[in-house]
């Protein structure tokens, strides 16, 4: 039994309003449940415009056959800390990119900064979830020219490179935490700790390896 069917049983028997003495026993002290739909009910609602699908990526970017394609999301932590995490899809190299807010400009300024760190060619596309913290991808698009692709509501594991690494990185960033007592050079240690970590789906090199060769190339 879930705890949305336990939730549901007892608005249901208090006809969608709790009792007070229910109510207050409650983290969040609401008398009426909504379902997640309802405030999803405006096709607007939360949503960024002006995407580019998942779906119309080109095929070298689905079958990793080249580098510089990257899969990017925010990791939260406490006191609404967070950090930009990005991984490139053939090496499974990670960058991890300070970030000191959630809102749209913060988030695409650290991420353009970042993106000119690294050759053209080694940063050819970014593929990331419907967060709103996107929502001036525009912008991130024309001061980089990166274009950006976005998953399907509600489909994160498109981006499974960096759903994988994201997991990963719990160990070093628990929930608990508060990321931003972090500078930008612990991050950069951390993400060299897993980029020297052998990985079995490539055949147990490190991502430092190829990653390097192909910046080496690129110059």
């Amino acid at each position: 039994m879930s705890h949305e069917t336990i939730y549901r049983s007892l608005y249901i028997q208090a006809r969608g309003a709790l009792k007070k003495e229910l109510l207050e026993h409650l983290r969040r002290t609401r008398n009426m449940r909504r379902s997640w739909h309802h405030t999803q009910k405006t096709d607007d609602h939360g949503r960024i415009v002006e995407t580019v699908s998942i779906s119309e990526r080109p095929a070298t970017v689905e079958d990793r056959a080249i580098p510089g394609h990257w899969e990017g999301d925010l990791v939260f932590c406490s006191h609404n800390s967070q950090i930009a995490t990005l991984v490139e899809r053939q090496t499974r190299y990670v960058m991890l990119v300070k970030v000191t807010g959630k809102d749209t400009e913060t988030v695409i300024n650290a991420l353009i900064a970042n993106a000119r760190k690294l050759p053209q060619e080694l940063y050819k596309s970014l593929t990331w979830d419907r967060g709103t913290e996107m929502a001036d991808h525009r912008r991130f698009i024309l001061a980089t020219h990166i274009q950006a692709y976005f998953c399907d509501p509600h489909h994160p594991r498109q981006r499974g490179s960096n759903e994988n690494t994201n997991g990963v990185l719990r160990q070093y960033f628990p929930k608990g935490l508060d990321l931003s007592t972090y500078s930008q050079e612990r991050l950069d240690d951390v993400a060299r700790q897993l980029n020297e970590r052998p990985r079995k789906t490539l055949d147990y090199q490190t991502p430092l390896h190829p990653f390097a060769d192909c910046v080496a190339s690129a110059h």
